[in-house]
């Protein structure tokens, strides 16, 4: 049974950094795209970082620059470095795997979840 357990998340100033972990079950992390998702209160999950199985990342406009996705493989973890927190990336963060070895369609597997404040 593959399982996803994110860490990491908390209270922070607006400007301030996090960074958040996955751990995840077995060697799905060596073997699939992974993602980090957000959503907040209202809104609709959405994408923020993502690394595939050669590790390409992607990001939206809304995080780039500031976000960075990484994989420890031998650790079986995933990362996500936030820096320049804003207000607005207030949510609850997600770890994801996908079913694939690129970042795209709807993850196969989730993370419970881990909230970030981000306070003015």
């Amino acid at each position: 049974q593959v399982q996803l357990v994110e860490s990491g998340g908390g209270l922070v100033q607006a400007g301030g950094s996090l960074r958040l972990s996955c751990v995840a079950s077995g060697s799905i992390l060596s073997s699939f795209a992974m993602g980090w998702y957000r959503q907040a209160p209202g809104a609709q999950r959405e994408l923020v970082a993502g690394i595939s199985r050669g590790r390409i990342t992607k990001y939206p406009d809304s995080v780039n620059g500031r976000f960075t996705i990484s994989r420890d493989n031998a650790k079986n973890t995933l990362y996500l470095q936030m820096n320049s927190l804003k207000p607005e990336d207030t949510a609850v963060y997600y770890c994801a795997a996908f079913q694939s070895w690129i970042v795209g369609g709807t993850p196969r597997f989730w993370g419970q979840g881990t909230q970030v404040t981000v306070s003015s």
